[in-house]
């Protein structure tokens, strides 16, 4: 049962940067997608970006605010 109980804690453990990271690509492969479009507005937030379009659309990225160097 300690086994157990070790393992899902380890599962749990997130490392800050690689989560950074990790939404930083999912965020510029998403706005690759989205070429082409106008952008209305965006709003930065304490943890998020908010990207509105003018063709109505609303994107929120999360995650990767207070990242220090570029990947």
């Amino acid at each position: 049962m300690a086994d157990k109980v070790a393992e899902l804690v380890e599962l749990l453990e997130i490392e800050p940067d690689g989560l950074r990271e990790a939404e930083f690509f999912q965020a510029r492969a998403a706005l690759q997608t989205r070429v082409g479009k106008t952008v209305s507005a965006a709003e930065v937030q304490d943890a998020r970006i908010v990207l509105a379009t003018s063709d109505g659309g609303r994107y929120i990225f999360y995650g990767f605010l207070g990242a220090e160097g570029a990947y």
